[in-house]
């Protein structure tokens, strides 16, 4: 046996890779369980939470020194498991809010803001840790450990930090009673008048329409 089966076998929970593996895999059941939809009244809060934790994760494996795999080639892991329908269960939860625009580079200069969607980006993350938890219940922990490493600064820890972005302004603007001014599938530009008063007010009712079945509320209620 050797010793890295031997580490996945008896792990010691001081372990930097039990940590990561322990908070990786809490994410990736936690946010399942969410888009069962059993609980849509605490949706967002609930996923707020959850990439929060996940990007601590994250934050230490950005900060830790380059993980180097003891095999050059990476072990084929077999087939990636199916999230599309984690991905579909979470545009019909999240919607009409699913869709927020995002600026996907901020060192280029002039960047243009582009079209996301919460539900594709929770089943990218999901793909990426899933992928290195398979190297990791297989007793490859430098492999995982370099596979979450490189995926994180590649691929889901931006684009975790899109959604948390998303989900927290969408928090902000319910609980501080903000007016969104446009989502996708709703228009609040309906006043050909320009009356901003009551453009304003339209912002609001449709904050909280959006905020009562997905359970945020407005810090003044």
């Amino acid at each position: 046996m050797s010793d890295a089966t031997l580490h996945a076998a008896h792990p010691d929970p001081d372990d930097f890779a039990v940590q990561i593996s322990d908070q990786i895999e809490s994410f990736i059941v936690a946010v399942t369980e969410v888009a069962k939809g059993d609980e849509p009244d605490s949706a967002v809060p609930f996923l707020l939470l959850e990439l929060s934790q996940l990007l601590l994760a994250g934050g230490r494996l950005g900060a830790h020194e380059d993980f180097v795999p003891d095999e050059r080639y990476e072990p084929d892991v077999g087939p990636e498991p199916d999230v599309d329908e984690l991905r579909e269960r979470f545009a019909r939860l999240l919607d009409p809010v699913d869709v927020y625009s995002e600026v996907f580079d901020p060192y280029v200069p002039r960047s243009q803001p582009v079209a996301c969607r919460i539900s594709d980006d929770l089943a990218d993350i999901i793909t990426d840790l899933r992928h290195g938890m398979a190297h990791y219940r297989d007793g490859r922990i430098s492999e995982a450990l370099w596979w979450w490493q490189f995926s994180y600064l590649s691929n889901w820890g931006t684009t975790a930090s899109a959604a948390l972005r998303a989900l927290q302004s969408l928090v902000a603007h319910v609980r501080l009673d903000s007016p969104l001014d446009e989502l996708d599938g709703l228009d609040t530009d309906s006043n050909a008048d320009g009356d901003e008063e009551l453009a304003e007010e339209a912002g609001r009712v449709m904050a909280a329409e959006i905020a009562a079945p997905l359970g945020i509320r407005s810090v003044k209620s």
